[in-house]
């Protein structure tokens, strides 16, 4: 028998916490994540046949903590540790308690994990992987696939970032406000490849952008006063509230300005409006809250003609002065055609070919602003070299669709 979806999303809710409560005790992050999920797995068998335990959790740091013991007294190049791993009994909160004395879990774990994942001596691919791995519950395989690479590929990235993090003593780090910053921007690198992603034959890889916004409703459940974390969790929420509407029947690519805005969803713009709106009320605005209130803006207009791109062009004023990045200053130019016209806003893609030239968005952009120009020819030109460089096949069919177009 197979689990439901219920005690599927119960099993991933607790597996951070299960796995942190492991490496807590016991160290061998590794050991004890592979000892994690035999007991996710016993769990889906049983529970359906069964019943939930009591105390879910309780039952699965058990388990768990049972198969790591195991694991460790087989191996032989550890035999010096074994007698003392396994004399320990777990403490009273790797037990579940009595019946109707039930307690929190220690979310606080699940916070210690990203950290954990984040360590400043992984590459940014490699926090990745380890944090949809240890914290987001997903398999080996299912990452190789939203990253289209090889699974034996993607084990050795896990398994190589997991020996780097081997040792790292347990906790959260004493100066982990500095690396919140990486937290936060590894959530946001797995949300944006979910919502549109890089390869591939679609447009979005849903799961994956889900997965962004569980794992950063987590981190906000653990720091709700944090602006940047509103923020970031408020800009997901405004985004992914336009997926249902940025595809054809077909998977075709429908751009913002086309998009039906009654396929939005209104309980995500409502939830990530008001989360905006707390953040950018207790102070000085971050990056992710000037996002997320751009976003807003786009998604209370109620028609395209109807968007306030002045307000937009604001927020991105202050946007780019404190991110002074190619994509800030890229779609900042966007907001400047819309406020002055194209060629103001085709007058500031200058300064980015040698840092966005690679790519296929300046491209498109340039496209975009050049036929709002009139001038068509060149923007054919730009589309059919957008085109050419993106991997996403759903962006090649509309970027060649757009060059088409304006064929004479």
């Amino acid at each position: 028998m197979s689990a439901t979806p219920e005690t599927e999303d119960l099993l991933r809710r607790h597996a951070p916490q299960v796995l942190g409560a492991l490496v807590r005790r016991y160290g061998h992050f590794d050991t004890a994540e592979d000892a994690v999920q035999e007991a996710l797995l016993a769990a889906a068998e049983q529970w359906p046949r069964t019943g939930l335990p009591d105390n879910p959790r309780g039952w699965l740091i058990k388990v768990a903590a049972r198969r790591l013991t195991d694991a460790l007294r087989a191996d032989e190049a550890r035999r010096a540790r074994e007698d003392k791993v396994a004399a320990l009994t777990p403490r009273d909160a790797f037990t579940a308690p009595p019946p109707g004395a039930d307690r929190a879990p220690r979310e606080d774990d699940t916070l210690t994990l990203l950290f954990l994942c984040c360590h400043p001596n992984l590459t940014p691919p490699a926090q990745i992987a380890l944090t949809l791995r240890a914290v987001g519950g997903l398999t080996t395989a299912e990452i190789a696939r939203a990253y289209l690479v090889p699974e034996a590929t993607m084990a050795q990235r896990i398994s190589r970032a997991k020996q780097k993090v081997r040792g790292v003593r347990f906790g959260r780090p004493d100066n982990w406000e500095d690396r919140l910053p990486a937290v936060l921007q590894i959530l946001y690198l797995i949300f944006n490849e979910g919502y549109t992603a890089t390869s591939g034959g679609s447009l979005q890889r849903r799961d994956l952008a889900g997965e962004a916004i569980r794992l950063t409703r987590a981190v906000h459940r653990l720091l709700p006063d944090d602006g940047e974390v509103a923020g970031l969790l408020a800009l997901m929420l405004l985004t992914d509230a336009r997926r249902d509407a940025r595809t054809g029947p077909h998977g075709e690519l429908v751009p913002l300005d086309e998009q039906d805005r009654d396929h939005w969803d209104k309980a995500a713009i409502d939830e990530g409006v008001a989360l905006v709106t707390r953040a950018l009320a207790r102070g000085r605005a971050g990056p992710y809250q000037l996002r997320a209130a751009i976003a807003a803006v786009h998604d209370e207009a109620p028609s395209a003609q109807q968007t306030d791109w002045r307000e937009i062009l604001g927020l991105y004023d202050v946007l780019v002065r404190l991110v002074p990045g190619p994509v800030e200053r890229l779609n900042r130019a966007v907001a400047v055609a819309m406020v002055r016209g194209p060629r103001a806003g085709l007058a500031e893609l200058g300064a980015l070919q040698g840092e966005l030239g690679a790519g296929h968005r300046l491209d498109a952009v340039r496209g975009h602003l050049l036929e709002r120009a009139g001038a068509h020819d060149e923007a054919r030109a730009a589309y059919e070299s957008a085109a050419a460089k993106t991997l996403s096949l759903p962006e090649q069919r509309y970027l060649r669709a757009r060059a088409a177009r304006l064929r004479p």
